[in-house]
């Protein structure tokens, strides 16, 4: 898996650092808010990346997913899962954004 930070964040970081800082901050705040695993979290985090269709949102909760501890079967279980609810082709989409990551690792 690449461990590379994108180069779309790092210029984010770069010229916002405030603001992405704070973002982390958020970020840290929310999960510690209740009792689910980092595991759980990225894959709640990871559904929700794929009903909006983003395609950075998906690979980077890969990443953290994996990074969690999720293997890739239970990912790609997890958007198969949300066939029903978000539908074939948006779940097909996010499969293959999610390969992109799970297949370098």
């Amino acid at each position: 898996m690449s461990s590379r930070t994108p180069k779309h964040f790092q210029k984010m970081q770069s010229r916002y650092g405030s603001v992405m800082d704070k973002l982390q901050e958020l970020g840290e705040a929310t999960s510690a808010a209740g009792p689910l695993d980092k595991k759980q979290a990225h894959l709640i985090q990871l559904a929700a990346a794929a009903a909006q269709r983003s395609e950075g949102a998906v690979h980077s909760h890969v990443r953290r997913a994996l990074k969690a501890g999720c293997a890739g079967d239970e990912i790609g279980h997890a958007l198969i899962l949300l066939i029903p609810t978000i539908g074939y082709p948006t779940v097909a989409a996010a499969l293959s954004w999610a390969f992109d990551i799970i297949d370098d690792a």
